[in-house]
């Protein structure tokens, strides 16, 4: 039959039921079978021959027959999983059938009183597959006999993976066949590598297109602060139901992880042949970040346990977190880390010739996978940090946040980003790590400099600070937290990165910006104790900054000397209407930018975005740990107040009269971006809300850390003041070699202990992960768009 007689048939089918006001009777198998026996159609022409206003309205004024449609559709799935699919003709009304369910569930979903459907029994329809011992408890409901059937066919012989039959007539038996031989990638638990099969890629990915529509119902319930209630599609098929959730995670992962999509190393492969294996790899990575949903409620597996056996029952429900958070072989962490850092790196590479290299679009959804293994799997966390190959994903990710900074609808990817490094910073061997000269050339748009790791963090951190978009000032904290983190082991800073540091501090500490927000001050705290940091303990190889200091002397001047008087509060005031700008750039020294890099560039008019939820405080994000002298990390215990940030060993009092009111981080609420910029704009107009007082900045002054700063400059500046004279030097080189060889021992205030601020999860982050992960999935699946123009209730859809 033809493709357009299949498609003419087809779309007469579904006339005829949005036409039929009688309910059709699931016995007239004449009727139902026009939707899949006999026709080829894609799952593009499934979304163009069934309008969204046809589904709503069979839903709405025949419920009966959407109904009967839907428990055919999958009885067609069940009988496909049972039977192995022998035939063309059935392995077809598979693909038909799937391609149905995944058109309708998104319109069964977005309908409150439909949404219990699949999870209600349908009489008749016993468990398939399973002993007489089920036969008391009835019939499954549709949505596990649904779920089930989709594993089965993903392990069935000749459709979706290879035959290990040995001759002509054997047949392979679904029920019995054990799925752990038939892993679709070599890699994690399992050795060999199945011949590439593009037909069987197609289908996996049909399939899995299909399990993603089920697991999408999280889309369509608004986000609410208890984080237990988990999406049962996901519980069910990551629960031992599954018999094929081992192979699967496997497959998934592995297939994720071998994926090189440059291939034979051919220039322009991609245009000359399909890369099937890219469509499967982008469903697999989004069908692993969807269900490794974890409920907080279930105690996680020590990473300390010495043996799988001792966790065998251990850990969460959840199989796919499980297996995750139980993987421990060095060789299966290598594969993991060293596919993930290919793909992130992909679309950073290089060439001579022109678009000749095939680049990815699913660095979003690797970035939230990294996160997850790092998350749930302690193990791979300090396995990654074990060696530099930790620098290998930290050059990709600072490349997406300097490139993505201008750009309003890609807000997701720089939180993301920064909540990875975030959690990086909190382990020491990070910031040992980016002691690692950098000697790449990845194009970005950033100064030129010779350096270190550190130094590129920096200089792209000071990018997003000072030419990023406002919607970025809320990461400004986790920005500055990670160079806090990493500053006690940071042994020699370039003179790019020490003046970049030198200017956020005379941004932040002008007396409008101090003066303007009831939080700013903050930002001045951590950046001193970052300082502070580098003299107590790095202070040998750091006559880079030490020198930008002495250069910078007036701004710590000035800060000790901050006037809070009530005239001084107005003048400052007065100056913020007249630069309404966040921070000043014009007293950065910007330099010429690396060669071959584009400028960041805001989103397209037009461009899609989806909202988020506002992230938690950083008091929120972080619990703060102290390095005691064997190196260990000791946790502090909260105080009573919400905020504090250390000055010498004495916590902050009256900076915690702020976050809390201002929504960002009570626990307790969830606004949408979209509703913050309205509460921040109507905060902004009732300025009686908050305004500074002088006791108010007298509070916070008074604990400024500026000691060590201060007996630095009070030892160094007359000496090289002195040298100045006495040699005529004007040369700053001979300067840094006099500061090089010079020493502060015994002149500094005795060493404060260092205070790291360690990354910890909470319900605000986790419904932001939720919201952020299913926007991405839903912006990123436009071929066919299977959720647009449907009630999406988790997250606004916007257009920029």
């Amino acid at each position: 039959m033809g493709s357009s007689d299949s498609k003419l048939n087809f779309r007469k089918a579904v006339i005829q039921l949005t036409t039929k006001t009688q309910p059709v009777e699931a016995t007239e198998d004449v009727f139902w079978d026009q939707f899949w026996a006999d026709t080829t159609i894609t799952v593009q022409d499934v979304f163009a021959l069934v309008p969204a206003a046809e589904i709503r309205a069979v839903r709405e004024e025949s419920p009966s027959n959407l109904a009967t449609l839907c428990y055919k559709a999958v009885e067609k799935l069940v009988q496909g999983a049972e039977s192995g699919c022998p035939t063309e003709r059935e392995k077809q009304v598979v693909l038909n059938c799937t391609h149905i369910l995944t058109r309708i569930l998104p319109y069964i979903f977005e309908d409150q009183d439909w949404r219990g459907f699949f999870w209600s029994t349908v009489p008749g329809a016993g468990h398939a597959g399973t002993d007489e011992l089920d036969d008391d408890d009835g019939a499954r409901p549709l949505a596990e006999s649904l779920l089930l059937a989709i594993a089965d066919l993903l392990f069935c012989p000749d459709f979706t993976v290879h035959s290990h039959r040995r001759g002509p007539d054997s047949v392979e038996n679904m029920q019995s066949l054990d799925s752990c031989e038939y892993i679709w990638e070599a890699g994690v638990g399992f050795a060999q590598s199945p011949p590439l099969n593009y037909i069987h890629d197609l289908n996996r990915a049909e399939l899995l297109r299909l399990l993603l529509t089920c697991f999408s119902e999280a889309m369509y319930l608004p986000p609410s602060p208890d984080n237990s209630v988990l999406n049962p599609w996901v519980t069910f098929f990551c629960s031992t139901e599954n018999r094929h959730a081992l192979p699967l995670f496997t497959s998934l992962l592995n297939v994720v992880c071998a994926y090189d999509p440059v291939g034979y190393g051919i220039p322009y492969n991609h245009l000359l042949f399909a890369d099937y294996r890219e469509q499967l790899v982008e469903q697999a990575v989004q069908i692993l970040i969807v269900t490794l949903e974890h409920d907080g409620g279930v105690p996680r597996p020590a990473a300390s346990s010495s043996s799988i056996e001792e966790l065998e029952n251990a850990g969460p429900e959840n199989l796919f977190v499980n297996y995750l958070s139980r993987i421990h072989r060095e060789e299966d962490f290598d594969f993991v880390l060293k596919g993930l850092a290919r793909l992130l790196t992909n679309p950073l590479t290089q060439t001579y010739l022109p678009h000749s290299t095939k680049k990815i679009q699913f660095h979003q959804e690797l970035l939230v996978l990294f996160w997850k293994l790092c998350d749930f799997n302690k193990k791979f966390l300090f396995f990654v940090l074990k060696s530099s190959d930790v620098l290998d994903v930290l050059v990709p990710i600072l490349y997406y946040l300097n490139d993505a900074r201008a750009d309003q609808s890609r807000v997701g990817l720089m939180h993301i980003g920064v909540f990875i490094l975030l959690l990086l910073s909190g382990e020491r061997n990070f910031g040992v790590r980016l002691n690692k000269p950098y000697s790449l050339h990845v194009p970005m748009d950033i100064p030129v400099f010779t350096g270190t790791h550190a130094d590129l963090l920096i200089v792209v951190f000071h990018k997003i600070i000072t030419a990023g978009h406002q919607r970025l000032q809320p990461l400004f904290d986790c920005l500055l937290t990670i160079i806090v983190n990493v500053s006690p082991y940071l042994k020699s800073l370039s003179m790019v990165a020490a003046n970049k540091l030198l200017h956020l501090l005379e941004a932040f500490s002008t007396s409008w910006f101090l003066f303007s927000a009831a939080q700013n001050h903050h930002l001045v705290f951590f950046l001193l104790e970052a300082f502070n940091n580098i003299i107590q303990y790095q202070f040998d190889g750091n006559c880079n900054l030490v020198y930008a200091i002495i250069r910078k002397r007036n701004v710590f001047h000035q800060l000790a000397n901050l006037p809070s008087d009530p005239a001084s509060i107005q003048k400052a005031l007065q100056r913020k209407k007249k630069s309404p700008d966040v921070i000043s750039r014009t007293s950065s020294q910007e330099t010429v930018s690396m060669e071959g890099s584009h400028p960041a560039v805001p989103a397209e008019p037009g461009t899609l975005k989806t909202s988020l939820v506002a992230i938690p405080g950083i008091d929120k994000l972080t619990e703060k740990s102290q390095v005691s002298e064997d190196g260990t990390m000791v946790s502090i215990p909260k105080s009573d107040s919400p905020r504090t940030v250390r000055s010498d060993q004495s916590a902050v009092a009256g900076t915690s009269d702020t976050e809390s009111n201002s929504g960002r981080d009570n626990e307790d609420v969830f606004y949408t971006e979209a509703e913050m910029e309205r509460r921040r704009l109507s905060s902004a107009s009732s300025t009686s809300l908050w305004t500074p007082t002088p006791e108010w900045i007298l509070s916070w002054k008074c604990k400024l850390p500026l000691q060590t700063i201060m007996r630095l400059l009070q030892v160094l500046v007359p000496q090289v003041e002195k040298i100045c004279i006495d040699k005529g030097l004007t040369d700053e080189s001979e300067i840094l070699k006099f500061l090089q060889h010079g020493t502060l021992v015994g002149l500094l205030p005795v060493p404060h202990p260092i205070l790291i601020r360690k990354y910890q999860a909470n319900a605000g982050t986790a419904m932001w992960f939720r919201t952020y992960m299913w926007g991405v999935v839903y912006l990123r699946n436009v071929d066919p768009p299977i959720w647009y123009d449907t009630d999406v209730r988790l997250f606004e859809i916007q257009r920029m």
